[in-house]
């Protein structure tokens, strides 16, 4: 009798990408902001994008209804609300879910902020004058990643994105009813 777990899917190969081989998808949400997508999950509400912020960058307030991991590989950047905490090279936050904050990348910068983040859930973001009325702006998934992605290679020619996307839930055999 073998001792070998049962294999769900044999793969002839590894679900790995070489982002020195991929294209960066460039000003993608807003200007300044590069993105390379590395795995995104729509029916989890997972996304995992290596992100490259220029000097100057600032994002809307945003809340962020699930955890966030965020790797900082070069550059500096801060949150807004917490000045004295800046993520530098060989940074690693942890946010956990109903974080609210302010993301900045000093204009003073002499290099482009390279980071990998792992996002579970969205990011709700507010207008430049929020206050405690909290004026919506708009949200960030895995899904709305994946339409921006896909809008934004449309409309400037470009090769379907290479990143991990599992497939959609489906039956395990045909229903009929």
């Amino acid at each position: 009798m073998s001792m070998l777990p049962m294999l769900v899917k044999d793969h002839d190969e590894l679900l790995t990408l070489n982002n020195n081989e991929m294209p960066i998808y460039k000003d993608i949400m807003v200007p300044g902001l590069d993105v390379q997508p590395q795995y995104v999950d729509v029916n989890r509400g997972i996304w995992v994008l290596r992100v490259m912020f220029h000097p100057g960058v600032r994002l809307p307030m945003h809340y962020h209804t699930g955890t966030v991991h965020l790797w900082t590989l070069s550059g500096k950047w801060n949150y807004v609300e917490y000045p004295d905490q800046p993520q530098t090279a060989g940074c690693y936050l942890f946010e956990p879910g109903g974080s609210i904050h302010t993301f900045n990348v000093p204009e003073d910068n002499t290099e482009v902020t390279d980071t990998l983040m792992l996002v579970e859930g969205a990011n709700v973001n507010f207008d430049e004058n929020f206050d405690e009325n909290g004026q919506y702006h708009s949200m960030l998934d895995a899904n709305s990643i994946t339409l921006l992605i896909e809008q934004y290679i449309q409309e400037n020619g470009l090769e379907p994105a290479s990143y991990i996307k599992p497939s959609m839930p489906d039956y395990a055999k045909n229903i009929k009813g």
